[in-house]
């Protein structure tokens, strides 16, 4: 199976922030011509789901798991005429199931915040395991984002480069969004000099500074270098906290796509600060593409 023939897979659990992550996947499953799978997973047979109850005529608690899930269908096709879409409800561990159903979906994709309290705590953690273990990418979408994926709201995706410069599957992922939405990517390393590396000595001022920031623009220009064509490409380096800098670009953005290192012999991904510090803070949708090592 092609990677265009896999489906995007969405988690749903009946709340409005995974209703409204339907909506935006159903938007990226036709960009990608891709059928889109809807997948409640949970550990009780009865679930008080308010939002998607008001959609479909019933009182919350008569709202069963799988009436969660054809509601949710419904609305993706009502979204999307047209769009393939399928749903399954499984009794197990969320995370465990999207985590699973990552290894034949062409991405997942998971809304961060729950239903209060408690469940909204966990909610944040299956959003967290999804993207720190999951072997495709993972888009986390976050509270505030725009609820749509066309017509670009911000007008650009933004990278943020890493060290794995080489042949990099977040940098690859980048692009293929960019092209597929129309838009800018704006491609992004921060840089930093270490503060035991600054002098005041005259003849050296601004030096070692200036060592660190030509790496960072080496680093930006190979990990680029085999950009496309067809898609609008703006890089730059800029100084400062990598976390810090790409929350702020986050918020000018439709996409924020980062990378996260895939090491052999150890279960799923190894979140960086950076990637985990996106998954808190980003004020758009954040996808995590991982890296083998």
């Amino acid at each position: 199976m092609t990677t265009a023939q896999l489906p995007l897979v969405v988690g749903v659990d009946g709340s409005e922030p995974s209703l409204r992550a339907v909506d935006w996947a159903a938007d990226e499953a036709v960009l990608r011509g891709a059928p889109l799978r809807l997948v409640y997973a949970c550990l009780w047979e009865r679930y008080e789901g308010a939002a998607l109850a008001r959609d479909i005529g019933k009182p919350s608690t008569q709202v069963l798991p799988q009436e969660i899930a054809t509601g949710a269908a419904r609305r993706a096709r009502a979204r999307q005429p047209g769009l393939e879409v399928s749903s399954e409800v499984v009794f197990e561990e969320p995370e465990y199931v999207l985590v699973r159903e990552g290894r034949k979906a062409a991405a997942v994709v998971v809304g961060t915040r729950g239903r209060g309290g408690l469940a909204e705590a966990l909610l944040g953690s299956v959003s967290l395991t999804v993207a720190a273990h999951a072997h495709c990418p993972v888009i986390v979408l976050r509270g505030s984002h725009d609820n749509q994926v066309t017509p670009s709201v911000h007008g650009r995706v933004v990278l943020g480069v890493g060290d794995d410069v080489k042949d990099s599957a977040a940098v690859r992922f980048a692009f293929d969004e960019a092209r597929r939405r129309g838009v800018p990517l704006e491609a992004v390393r921060a840089w930093r000099c270490p503060a035991h590396e600054s002098t005041d000595h005259p003849l050296l001022a601004g030096e070692p500074a200036r060592l660190h920031e030509k790496h960072a623009e080496e680093a930006l220009a190979e990990a680029l270098r085999e950009a496309p064509s067809d898609v609008e490409l703006h890089s730059r380096v800029v100084e400062g906290n990598a976390r810090q800098v790409l929350v702020d670009l986050s918020h000018r953005a439709d996409l924020l796509v980062v990378g996260a290192r895939h090491r052999n012999g150890h279960f799923g991904l190894q979140l960086g600060r950076v990637a985990h510090a996106m998954l808190h803070h980003s004020a758009c949708p954040v996808a995590v593409v991982p890296q083998q090592a």
